[in-house]
């Protein structure tokens, strides 16, 4: 890959805008002698570009990590679509996406290297093949690159916002139609573990459309559209409205007599332009067991089937 500059800033800082990378892997790329600039391999991050300067990036190689061991049985893992580029999985709740120093149990990333999957090394060893995540508790529809030259793409494709996701939740408190938030987030000052809304936080935008009201009335199940990908920002923007998702204590839920055990958050409908193909698609997860059983006990199930149908978010939210 061969980049023209046309300003002069610092090479990690004008690589990682032109691939949507963080600076930590642009510097890892630097550090591994991966970036020539003008026929020399640069070592400095700090490098000065000037305008003109030819940038060659050689991408390393994606890799098929060791395999591990890895319990299927705790966790059911379905492949929505595969081909030599991207998977897509359905992510189960509870099933955390990466390692960290805080995570003592099975990860994506192990089930992906139990399986024996070539994946993007972009991301370092610990987030092999990782564009985006969910949240420990919620479920649904997410992609995995398994080149570097797709990890790069979707990357931008995030970015650009010609990659998202609807998602389906169920809130303690109905809108009366829909509505959408605009405001900015930033971690909360006073718990780190949370986010929320504060001036001078981040640009944020999340659209809610209503899709039906339980029989009681008392709850409502939404669609939702993000226009910005911030950490929790579904959940942050319906605290800021002072709505909560069920079973979401961390921001204001507060629990009844019927048992809860997670967020009810699923990432319904993921769309994404295929690297290779060029051509834009969309992947379906189905509703999980535990989200489906609550709405036929308290929704009019088969109404919402038809509300919720592919073709008809497609067509009216996009």
């Amino acid at each position: 890959m061969t980049i023209i500059a046309d300003k002069e800033t610092r090479l990690d800082k004008y690589i990682s805008d032109k691939l949507s990378q963080s600076r930590n892997q642009i510097q890892t790329l630097i550090n591994n002698s991966h970036i020539i600039v003008n026929n020399k391999i640069v070592k400095k991050s700090s490098h000065k570009l000037n305008i003109d300067d030819v940038i060659s990036i050689k991408l390393p190689k994606a890799q098929k990590p060791p395999k591990i061991d890895f319990d299927e049985s705790k966790y059911n893992i379905k492949i929505i679509y595969e081909d030599n580029d991207i998977l897509v999985i359905d992510k189960p709740p509870f099933l955390i996406i990466h390692d960290a120093p805080s995570v003592h149990e099975a990860t994506l990333v192990d089930w992906l290297k139990y399986k024996g999957i070539s994946l993007s090394t972009l991301a370092g060893e610990v987030r092999h093949g990782i564009v985006h995540r969910l949240d420990k508790q919620t479920s649904g529809a997410m992609v995995v690159a398994k080149t570097n030259q797709a990890h790069i793409n979707l990357s931008k494709q995030l970015k650009d916002k010609s990659m998202g996701r609807y998602y389906l939740c169920i809130v303690d408190n109905p809108l009366k139609e829909q509505k959408i938030i605009d405001q900015p987030i930033a971690r909360n000052p006073k718990n780190r573990l949370k986010m929320s809304v504060t001036a001078g936080g981040r640009e944020s935008k999340t659209l809610y459309q209503p899709i039906q009201t339980s029989q009681d009335e008392k709850q409502q199940l939404l669609l939702c559209k993000l226009y910005s990908g911030r950490t929790h920002q579904i959940r942050v923007h319906l605290n800021y409205i002072n709505r909560h998702i069920l079973g979401d204590e961390t921001y204001g839920y507060k629990p009844t007599k019927i048992d809860i055990p997670r967020v009810y958050l699923h990432a319904y409908l993921l769309y994404l332009i295929h690297p290779l193909s060029g051509k834009k698609i969309f992947f379906n997860a189905d509703l999980p067991q535990d989200i489906r059983a609550y709405l036929e006990e308290n929704f009019d199930y088969e109404s919402i089937k038809d509300e919720i149908n592919t073709d008809n978010i497609i067509n009216n939210f996009s």
